[in-house]
């Protein structure tokens, strides 16, 4: 071999450096455009998280409280990504929920479901079956044909009685009954040759603590909040309060100097509006001034305000539902994070199943995906579907996201009373670059806003009582323009913040440069000096941005002072980094391990959208929007040196055996394929359209 092939391979700045002897082409591969996916994809948001669409979920992208779209949002619906849509794939015959389940319907005949059983087993596709990894292979076809693993019943053929349900495994029960696609593992036959479905009474005692998800909001309490009858005593107080001190403060013309802090309310100009003013020590409320007449002509001032400007009428102070008393930040319960691991929240990837994953690989502290303030105030099934919890989940917090006191204190109002122990911190999102949040004032435009989001901290940490309420936020808004450095301290000492992250770029940066870890070593530091100015004990301060090995997270650490490093994309690529980051190394993951874990995903999918039909093919939509992602590892036994680099760009190459090769794929046709292995055949039907839409499976293949 002469000298020119044995040189080293010469890549274009920025690429991952591949072994030559597993390099295909030293040209990079198109680019994954983060920001197109973390900025464009809204339409998504239209499917319930549990996999099962609407027709109307009253998120209406910033309106507060429902209803139809203006034209407005309808064109900022159009453009790249912005209207995913995903194919619903039901059964050809539908079967009564109430028979597939074993029980008697009370419609009968006038029921329009099917009722019929042996018509509907006899139409129901074959059951599917999950291989054991100790059956599955790094050469083609890497999984077991299905007719090798059959055992069908000649009476139904669609039954497969070597079927394992993954829900009735875990859960001794499956609610799907006959619906079903894994049947077979959970009927038994009388000795008339009747099915009926089987029940292990232990198992399922003992998964009510280790298995059963948390943090269902029942339709009753969805219902009152979209007829605006749900009652939140603390946050009507509270934005009374706001309202009367800004009216007195216009009957006088004067404005008092701010001083803010955990009792302040608010205080603005005459023409002001109620959620731009500023802070200035409280008033007297005014159920404690005597009943004079001036303070009830303030009232009626007061209540005319907040109805026209809040869009709702507060109940009158004699109402029986009053307030609690308030609590003093001291009674807060205390977080100590230290030397945890953080998974971000991450919009439609970070799902309950993902969650789940990555608390087995070693996550500690985990957050649902954003949820709009003023679509849990309208009663959306689909938001309120984000706060689900599962037992492993041990730390576990509800991220919202809201553009006034309005709609975040009744939220966190009804959050708390809803969901109480079962969740551990309430996260404001004050770090959201998506245009659509942005616009309305939410996210990353609070920071713009201090006194703003001050007066959302306070109400929000009264209504959520002894819950500890934290702030994710990025540098600032504009580059060259950081802010964090002067608004962090203040969310600690003054507004009581128990936690905060800070994602080390502007929202105008997006993912286009480096995080800034030098600037949150900065804000770490003003953090500090003013708490102990203060003599008050530390916060959690976590860091976010690149992070992508053990190293990485280590040396951030070391070097910034933060108490860990939030992990979002490096956890989307690699959700095995939890375990890199506990046991201080760089994981050689093979081939068939990260397989499994797919494999492990697909069944936390099925135990959390369903093991219907329409369940499979949810699981099968988000197990392909995980491996949008996961596609982008490049395994570290191939690179020339460590650690890998998250924004490296991957060049062709070929793994050390095809089933690393087929797992390397930017071919959304693969990630169907790999689905597959353990969901079964795709459905004609069914489609799907990547966040990064480098490309498309299905119906909608070409679109767009």
């Amino acid at each position: 071999m002469d000298a020119e092939s044995t040189s080293p391979p010469k890549y274009p700045p920025g690429t991952a450096p591949v072994k030559q002897e597993y390099l295909l082409s030293t040209k990079p591969r198109a680019v994954a455009d983060d920001d197109a996916a973390e900025g464009k994809t809204t339409g998504d948001r239209n499917q319930h998280r549990d996999g099962r669409d609407s027709a109307d979920t009253g998120d209406s992208r910033g309106s507060g409280r429902g209803g139809r779209m203006t034209k407005e949002q309808k064109k900022a619906r159009q453009g790249q990504n912005k209207a995913r849509r995903f194919g619903k794939v039901k059964d050809e015959l539908d079967l009564c929920w109430k028979i597939a389940n074993g029980t008697v319907c009370e419609f009968g005949s006038e029921c329009r479901f099917m009722h019929d059983i042996p018509a509907y087993l006899a139409a129901k596709p074959r059951d599917l079956h999950i291989p054991e990894m100790s059956q599955m292979s790094e050469l083609p076809p890497y999984a077991p044909e299905p007719e090798t693993l059959v055992k069908s019943h000649p009476d139904y053929p669609s039954l497969d009685l070597n079927t394992i349900c993954p829900v009735f495994a875990e859960t001794g029960e499956c609610k799907y009954g006959f619906k079903c696609r894994f049947l077979g593992g959970h009927v038994k036959f009388s000795e008339s040759g009747e099915l009926s479905i089987v029940v292990d009474e232990e198992k399922k005692a003992q998964s009510a603590l280790t298995a059963r998800e948390v943090n269902f909001v029942g339709a009753d309490v969805q219902r009152m909040l979209r007829s605006k009858k749900y009652p939140t005593p603390i946050s009507d107080q509270y934005l009374r309060e706001l309202a009367i001190e800004n009216a007195n403060a216009d009957g006088n013309g004067n404005k008092p100097k701010p001083v803010p802090n955990a009792n302040s309310v608010i205080i603005g100009e005459p023409e002001q509006d109620i959620d731009d003013v500023q802070m200035v020590e409280a008033t007297p409320t005014l159920e404690e001034k005597p009943a004079e007449a001036p303070a009830q002509d303030a009232k009626t001032t007061v209540d005319h305000i907040v109805e026209t400007r809040t869009g709702e009428s507060l109940p009158s102070t004699s109402q029986t539902d009053t307030p609690d008393v308030r609590p003093r930040f001291a009674e807060k319960k205390r977080l100590h994070w230290t030397g945890k691991t953080y998974l971000a929240p991450l919009t439609t990837v970070g799902n309950l199943p993902f969650r789940r994953l990555c608390v087995n690989l070693g996550a500690d502290i985990t957050c649902g995906e954003m949820g709009l303030a003023g679509s849990f105030l309208a009663g959306s099934k689909e938001e309120w579907s984000l706060v689900r919890r599962h037992p492993s989940e041990k730390i576990f917090g509800v991220q919202v996201a809201g553009n006034k006191p309005g709609n975040l204190v009744p939220t966190a109002e009804v959050i708390a009373k809803e969901l109480g122990s079962n969740v551990d911190f309430v996260d404001v999102n004050c770090g959201c670059p998506i245009d659509l949040v942005f616009k309305t004032g939410s996210g990353s435009a609070l920071l713009d806003s201090v006194g703003k989001l001050g007066k959302i901290l306070v109400g929000m940490n009264r209504a959520l009582g002894e819950i500890p309420l934290t702030v994710k936020l990025r540098t600032g808004v504009k580059d060259g323009r950081n802010t964090a450095h002067k608004t962090m301290p203040r969310l600690s000492t003054e507004w009581h913040v128990a936690a905060m992250t800070l994602h080390g770029r502007t929202r105008q940066q997006r993912y286009t440069r480096l995080a800034d870890w030098n600037y949150i070593k900065s804000c770490v530091e003003a953090v500090r000096a003013k708490e102990k100015d203060e003599d008050l004990p530390p916060v959690p301060i976590f860091g976010g941005g690149d992070c992508f090995s053990s190293q990485d997270y280590w040396t951030n650490v070391e070097n910034t002072g933060v108490d860990g490093v939030m992990i979002g994309r490096g956890a989307l690529i690699k959700p095995w980094i939890f375990t890199e980051i506990k046991e201080k190394r760089e994981w050689d993951i093979s081939a068939k391990e990260r397989l499994e874990l797919i494999r492990n995903f697909a069944e936390y999918g099925l135990n959390h959208f369903g093991s219907d039909t329409t369940g499979v093919n949810a699981t099968r939509r988000y197990l392909c929007e995980a491996l949008s992602f996961q596609y982008r590892y490049v395994p570290i036994g191939i690179l020339e040196h460590l650690p890998g680099r998250i924004n490296d760009r991957a060049p062709a190459f070929r793994g050390r055996n095809e089933l690393e090769t087929l797992l390397a794929s930017p071919d959304s046709n693969d990630w169907v394929k790999i689905s597959e292995m353990f969901l079964g055949p795709a459905p004609e039907t069914w489609s799907f359209t990547p966040k990064h839409k480098s490309n498309a499976y299905g119906s909608e293949e070409g679109q767009g």
